[in-house]
């Protein structure tokens, strides 16, 4: 009965994983502009398909094959699942992988936004799912060497967020910014998103679907249901993540900005992640609430290095997730770390010396370098064979009708083709 409970209970994780890209459609949309919203939506669903087909053939085996070494796993390529596993059925446990994977890819997508060319969304997604992805899996999630080295990531502010957001500041570094987003001078104009409603609903989903994110990464229902206590410590750090961004810009800029405190709730999800199974509750309001205020700052720094990142993956997924993946090395608990999850050791704060903040260090810096380069170099060698960027009139038009032939809001279309609105 246990093993089924289990199954049952990573599943219902899957679900809710696969569903926070729901979360993203409507968050990247509402944040860009109309006459993109159709290219945003429709590219999600293309790229997550080409993702499962490529996780099937080559990304498990990279991330978890069993004749691998410590630094990539070989073996299960065109995996079959039939059998079922020791703690849960090999299905099971390959669907929920794959959504963690399909999570980090909808991440980096935020430095595409706008401007990418859909080719380049399909060649990137190949070389990510197949490679940049699988590697930082093996590495902490499956018998790698940080795992090794006692690395704590028990959800994925590494694995997930931070390897998804390197390679959007790749992604961003090469396309460049967006037409109109910096001034001859290096001032900033705010390019608004269209529908601050949709972003407000796409933050709600991924905040209920990060319930199966972090809580199913228990992967399965014990005596103890330490599932809800994950739960609760992720409740506790995005409350915190959302209250403290929205005095931050309030107090800073005299508005209570509504996407700033959107960011910072979405930055207290990603900075628990990493964590939300080592820590106690008041560690997890501390956790979260730095992150709230982190997110903000790292927002204008990014600004002021004239990189534009119109979803704000940098600073949400990015410097959020080196913040709650440092945390574990000063906040986790000896009970929760060692007793509990059985991984690494209590962190600073707790009696358990350097030691963990410097594997927490480790793995931020190696994995964060290795998804940047490799990025990178796979998006130059892109660049080169079909192009990154739409050309500027393509831009001006919109993704919709230039990479698509059909308008996502075709009421607002004018006879000669242009958009109505001041966001069009």
């Amino acid at each position: 009965m246990e093993f089924q409970l289990n199954a049952l209970w990573v599943m219902i994780g899957a679900i809710l994983v696969i569903f926070m890209q729901g979360g993203f459609i409507m968050l990247e949309t509402g944040s860009t502009r109309m006459k993109n919203a159709g290219h945003v939506a429709g590219k999600t669903i293309f790229t997550i398909g080409l993702a499962a087909i490529i996780y099937w053939m080559i990304g498990w085996g990279i991330a978890y094959g069993p004749n691998g070494n410590l630094f990539i796993g070989l073996g299960d390529f065109f995996y079959n699942p039939y059998n079922s596993g020791d703690d849960l059925p090999n299905s099971v446990s390959f669907v929920f992988q794959f959504a963690f994977a399909a999570i980090s890819l909808s991440i980096a997508w935020g430095g595409f936004a706008e401007r990418g060319k859909l080719p380049a969304y399909l060649l990137f997604t190949i070389v990510f799912i197949a490679l940049i992805y699988p590697m930082v899996a093996h590495w902490i999630w499956g018998d790698g060497f940080l795992a090794e080295d006692g690395a704590q990531d028990f959800a994925g502010s590494t694995v997930v967020h931070l390897t998804g957001a390197m390679a959007a500041l790749a992604a961003t570094i090469l396309l460049k910014p967006r037409i109109g987003k910096f001034n001859k001078d290096g001032s900033a104009n705010n390019i608004q998103g269209h529908n601050q409603v949709f972003t407000t609903l796409g933050v709600l989903i991924l905040w209920v679907g990060w319930f199966g994110f972090n809580g199913a990464s228990t992967l399965g229902v014990d005596d103890t249901a330490f599932f809800g206590y994950v739960a609760f410590t992720t409740l506790l750090a995005t409350g915190a993540g959302a209250i403290v961004s929205l005095l931050t810009v309030w107090a800073l800029s005299g508005k209570a900005d509504i996407g700033t405190m959107l960011n910072g709730t979405l930055a207290g999800l990603v900075a628990i992640t990493a964590s939300c199974a080592f820590v106690d509750p008041w560690a997890a309001v501390v956790i979260g609430a730095i992150a709230g205020a982190l997110v903000y700052a790292s927002m204008r720094f990014f600004e002021k290095m004239k990189i534009d990142d119109p979803i704000y993956a940098l600073s949400v997924h990015g410097a959020a997730g080196i913040w709650g993946t440092l945390a574990n090395g000063l906040f986790a608990t000896e009970e929760l770390a060692v007793n509990q999850v059985g991984v690494g050791q209590a962190g600073l704060f707790y009696g358990g010396g350097w030691k963990q903040l410097w594997v927490q260090f480790e793995s931020v810096v190696v994995c964060g370098i290795f998804a940047f380069v490799v990025s990178f170099v796979a998006l130059l060698i892109i660049k080169a064979l079909v192009g990154l960027r739409v050309t500027e009139e393509q831009e001006i038009m919109g993704l919709d009708l230039s990479e698509h032939g059909s308008y996502g809001y075709p009421e607002h279309m004018t006879n000669s083709g242009k958009t109505t609105g001041v966001n069009g």
